[in-house]
């Protein structure tokens, strides 16, 4: 297969867009497999993990590890086999071919500073972001604190009061998975009734017979306090009975009651956006969140989506888990379902494309 795509920097044999734990592994199955992936950071270098302070729960590591450092030890044994990282943040891929009847390999693959590039195959790896509130104290004190992963960082507060902020499963799930460590665990949600699954009240509803948790309803985080020295220190909320406090209270409405919590650590539980928008032109399938559906089942080929040559793996996949752990497994195999696939159109003499402007009229 061979098209001309004018503007091109160059030809990949394979580009990763992502530089989180899915991202990284790939990257360095993908350069043992001498594929010379080429991995594009994106907006959030590293993904949630350079949020996170301190990772006791990656196996390997039984003293922990930083998330920053984790990240930067995964880069640097990526680029010893060969993967080669670039700033870029990569905004529109589109199929430029036909394979097995339907759009797929080669893509174009275009960048926000313009500039052009074009692959044989392409690994999504650009993981979800955590939603957040914007409220005073979460940028100094996210990761020092503030978390968005109780997995990833309850065991730090061992002892301590929590509060969760949310209303949905995984606040129900967060919640209950903490009070394996906290005092109490306070949850702050901004209705009067939760939009979990009955499965999910119900356990917390146990848990509040036990004293383990107490609902706060009709209620919202409004500030954080704390310094990364020391941690969180307290949280500010406010509380009204028809609910949607906050709005109230930006509103000057007196009747809005405003009150101090003494929390060791904020959870929020308010869900995750997939970074999925630069897939948009590619007619990849994605659920009504706007996670990847990738084919899954058994034997290989389970990160390859519905277009042919373009495979996802990590948080931009997985809605359920998102662990380091199970990201760097999905990555291991996006990396060998790639390079079957490509081993297999190289077969078939399908990949390559020429990426030399066209001549000019009338020169030789």
């Amino acid at each position: 297969m061979s098209e001309n795509v004018e503007g091109a920097v160059e030809h990949r044999r394979l580009i990763i867009a992502g530089t989180g734990i899915a991202g990284l592994t790939t990257a360095i199955y993908a350069g043992r497999s001498n594929n010379e992936p080429l991995v594009f950071e994106g907006d959030e270098p590293g993904g949630q993990l350079t949020l996170t302070t301190e990772v006791d729960n990656y196996p390997g590591f039984p003293e922990g590890i930083s998330g920053p450092e984790l990240v930067n030890n995964m880069k640097e044994q990526a680029e010893r086999f060969g993967a080669e990282l670039d700033h870029g943040i990569v905004v529109d891929v589109t199929p430029l071919g036909e394979a097995e009847g339907a759009d797929g390999s080669p893509f174009r693959v275009e960048m926000r500073d313009g500039d052009v590039y074009t692959c044989d195959a392409f690994v999504a790896a650009s993981g979800a972001s955590a939603r957040t509130l914007g409220v005073p104290g979460e940028d100094e004190l996210m990761g020092y604190g503030l978390s968005t992963c109780a997995t990833c960082d309850g065991a730090f507060f061992r002892g301590e009061d929590m509060l969760v902020v949310g209303g949905g499963d995984a606040a129900m799930e967060e919640a209950n998975f903490l009070t394996k460590f906290a005092d109490t665990v306070y949850i702050a949600h901004r209705r009067d009734e939760f939009r979990a699954e009955d499965y999910w009240i119900d356990r917390i509803m146990d848990k509040v017979d036990d004293g383990d948790v107490e609902i706060l309803w009709n209620t919202e985080l409004t500030e954080i306090h704390g310094d990364p020295d020391e941690g969180i220190d307290h949280a500010s909320l406010v509380r009204h009975p028809d609910g949607h406090p906050k709005e109230k209270f930006e509103a000057g409405d007196e009747s809005v009651e405003s009150f101090e919590m003494d929390v060791g650590a904020v959870f929020y539980a308010i869900g995750h956006t997939p970074n999925t928008d630069y897939l948009d032109d590619t007619g990849v399938d994605l659920d009504d969140e706007g996670y990847i559906i990738t084919e899954g089942g058994r034997g290989g080929g389970q990160t390859a989506t519905g277009v042919p040559g373009l495979f996802g793996a990590g948080d931009v996949v997985d809605h359920h888990y998102q662990q380091a752990v199970t990201a760097a497994g999905m990555g291991s195999e996006a990396a060998l379902d790639a390079d079957d696939w490509l081993e297999q159109r190289e077969r078939a003499g399908e990949l390559g494309v020429d990426t030399t402007p066209e001549p000019a009229a009338g020169d030789d």
